[in-house]
């Protein structure tokens, strides 16, 4: 696994072993980062499910401002932890070792001004399909004041699993298949009440 391009371009990253973290590969970060480009530059970037990390570090080699990490599996927070040291990323980031709803929960909450995210990217185990719901759920509603105006929330999937048009504020503005996996692009409804 490597970084496809910008800063990093090449530097070679390390992925937990096992079946438990299932890196964004190559080839569909390429994709990913293709439709991104006119949005990274000086973006704040928010990974959910980061497991190594190879997605956010794509946004900081691609001139993201910053990236905040999300996991809570010790294996894959291991990696990440060492992708960042073997980068030599001293600033610009936050690893964040929690779950993603109790992240947004507080991040929700941390007062009349929380951080704000111009790009949010999820990718939980494709088998707990009850996370996209639960935090697309989340970014659409009960956190959705994290998201920056015209905000860009990045679901990644299985190709066979249909998520939902909406999830509260948030309405499916493209789909992108590739392989087996496909990218569904979400953007908050500005006309929806609350935003």
């Amino acid at each position: 696994m490597r970084i496809i391009a910008g800063t990093y371009r090449s530097r070679v990253l390390a992925a937990p072993r096992g079946l438990d973290t299932r890196p964004t590969s190559d080839r569909l970060r390429e994709t990913l980062f293709n439709v991104l480009a006119p949005r990274i530059a000086n973006a704040a970037f928010l990974d959910l499910y980061a497991g190594s990390g190879a997605v956010g570090f794509e946004a900081l080699s691609r001139g993201a401002a910053s990236v905040t990490f999300v996991e809570q599996a010790p294996s894959a927070l291991k990696v990440l932890r060492a992708n960042l040291e073997r980068l030599g990323i001293e600033s610009g980031t936050r690893v964040r070792a929690e779950s993603v709803a109790a992240f947004l929960r507080a991040a929700a909450n941390a007062g009349p001004k929380p951080e704000r995210y111009e790009v949010v990217f999820l990718d939980p185990p494709y088998d707990k399909t009850e996370e996209y719901t639960a935090t697309l759920g989340l970014l659409g509603g009960a956190a959705r004041k994290i998201l920056a105006p015209g905000a860009l929330v990045v679901a990644e999937h299985r190709r066979k699993q249909a998520l939902e048009q909406t999830y509260g504020n948030l309405k499916r503005t493209r789909l992108l298949e590739q392989g087996d996996a496909a990218l569904s692009f979400f953007v908050a409804d500005t006309a929806a009440p609350g935003i």
